[in-house]
């Protein structure tokens, strides 16, 4: 098995790139989605989320409200390091075990790790390769503004609070540049997807 961990600054086109890892036949575990899963009421992480700030991010059917809580952690470097510290290990954990389940049920497949904080949240050690994906701030904005509904300031002020670019390209293995078209994505994605299965076959 390999296992490429796929990050990359918000809104810099890492779920495209993991898209057509897919498509390629690539195993994605998408954390995102893991994060939703561990922070469900009953989850321990969603009792500990409560206890730290308040039912004032609890929504009326008893889920959290991710925008109420996103508007805290993205103005507050203490809360966001605090949410940080309540979710990586839950996250860490889950996507572990089901790396594991992989390797016993398809143990050569390419798996991708597709993780904002891959290297924040020392995930980085659990795969093969990194990749970063990596656009234009500019882009990165206009992207944001028009998937999340987010005022400019907003905007920025979700970029600032992660990992400077050039801090996260230092990690990088691979860097699958996103600021282009779609077809210029693939093109990229897919040179770097045959250099790996050409290694594989050499090794």
């Amino acid at each position: 098995m390999f296992v490429i961990g796929l990050t990359g600054g918000i809104a810099g086109g890492k779920s495209t790139v993991a898209a057509i890892l897919k498509d390629l036949g690539a195993k994605v575990i998408d954390t995102d989605q893991v994060a939703r899963e561990v922070v469900l009421p009953g989850e321990p992480a969603y009792r500990d989320i409560v206890a730290a700030f308040g039912k004032g991010i609890v929504l009326p059917d008893g889920q959290l409200n991710r925008k109420a809580l996103g508007r805290i952690v993205f103005r507050d470097a203490a809360a966001r390091e605090l949410l940080n510290a309540i979710t990586h290990p839950r996250i860490r954990a889950r996507v572990e075990a089901r790396l594991e389940d992989l390797k016993r049920t398809d143990p050569g497949a390419v798996v991708v790790i597709e993780a904002p904080l891959l290297i924040e949240a020392g995930m980085d050690d659990m795969v093969d390769a990194v990749w970063v994906v990596t656009a234009p701030e500019g882009v990165r904005l206009k992207r944001l503004m028009e998937r999340d509904g987010l005022s400019l300031q907003e905007a920025r002020n979700r970029l600032q609070a992660q990992m400077e670019e050039g801090e996260r390209l230092r990690y990088a293995t691979k860097i699958i540049p996103t600021g282009g078209d779609f077809e210029a994505t693939r093109a990229s994605v897919l040179a770097a997807w045959q250099e790996i299965q050409g290694s594989r076959k050499l090794s």
